[in-house]
């Protein structure tokens, strides 16, 4: 029985425990494979398992976001996962890291990774994307907000800066398989 395939993409110095991680700097590790994510990746179609991405795709510049859900879509098996997550854009933590991109990752974008939104709802976006997610999200929340109750914690995500802290999504591939 061959061990599952599974990726902690732009993990820093230390990927999560049971990954292999891929950065684009090398940190002296034999656990982490050093790659540039933003060119064509070095996994085969269909070989990976599951996918862990915390606070790197907001360093993607919007293009390349397209070509990482791509990818992603690429290497994942039908029945494979990522969680991906980002500062959700009404957090500081979007802003305070200069080297993250314009726009922020907003949880509207999650709808473009769909195939069939995008053929509704955005069809001048069909000849960028090849990639069919159904994608689930939730937030973080601040902690005073997070010991409130739900309706409080909904409208304060909504209309509060600093309410909610991170985007955590659970993308899955739309293949024929599973």
């Amino acid at each position: 029985m061959v061990a599952p395939l599974r990726l902690d993409l732009g993990c820093g110095p230390k990927p999560k425990e049971g990954f292999i991680g891929a950065d684009i700097r090398d940190y002296g590790r034999s656990d982490i494979l050093v790659c540039d994510l933003r060119g064509p990746w070095k996994w085969d179609d269909g070989s990976v398992d599951e996918v862990y991405a915390n606070h790197f795709v907001e360093h993607l510049a919007a293009p390349d976001r397209i070509h990482f859900a791509n990818e992603l879509y690429r290497v994942l098996k039908p029945d494979g996962t990522a969680e991906i997550i980002v500062p959700h854009y009404a957090s500081g933590r979007a802003y305070g890291d200069l080297t993250h991109q314009w726009p922020p990752v907003s949880e509207f974008w999650f709808l473009y990774l769909s195939r069939a939104w995008r053929e509704a709802n955005a069809p001048h976006t069909c000849d960028d994307y090849t990639c069919d997610f159904v994608v689930e999200w939730g937030t973080t929340l601040d902690p005073p907000i997070a010991l409130r109750n739900q309706e409080f914690q909904q409208f304060a995500t909504r209309y509060y800066r600093e309410a909610a802290q991170d985007l955590v999504s659970t993308w899955r591939p739309q293949k024929g398989g599973a």
